[in-house]
């Protein structure tokens, strides 16, 4: 069992027994998403931490969208308990990259690989992926990655 997945688990319990109904939902919310995340495809298998670092960071990323949906829907308290839910998931995710540190990234992957121009935006966000999976939100990435090829 990947050491993450036994992390999550232990922390369920230790919610469970604390009381604390925020951490424990949204455990077993994430839990339940990793589970189905390993029965899915053709061949049931246990998922290693990058493979749960990615369902924690879709999971991450569902809770902050929600939330948005919520606060321009003028549901404030909805949209405070999804941000609780983010806040709890983002305890098990990387360190996120800052947007400076993104940016030295993709400058460095643009000079390295030769790429220039917004024809190549494809080309630069697939070399950049596997290096901020977890790390860094997909938009933030793909927004540097198109300003730093139309200057």
């Amino acid at each position: 069992m990947s050491e993450l997945k036994t992390q999550l688990e232990t922390d369920m319990r230790a919610a469970l027994k604390s009381k604390d109904k925020v951490t424990l939902g949204t455990l077993r919310m994430v839990l339940t998403a990793v589970k189905n995340e390993e029965v899915s495809g053709s061949a049931a298998h246990e998922l290693n931490d990058d493979e749960i670092i990615k369902v924690l960071t879709r999971q991450a990323k569902q809770r902050r969208e929600a939330a948005e949906a919520f606060r321009e829907g003028g549901r404030a308290e909805q949209a405070e308990a999804e941000l609780a839910e983010e806040a709890v998931i983002k305890r098990y995710l990387p360190e996120q990259m800052g947007v400076e540190q993104i940016t030295e990234l993709v400058r460095t992957t643009i000079a390295d690989g030769g790429f220039s121009g917004p024809g190549d935006m494809g080309k630069v966000m697939k070399a950049v992926k596997p290096k901020v999976t977890g790390r860094a939100d997909g938009k933030i990435v793909a927004d540097i990655v198109k300003r730093e090829l139309s200057s």
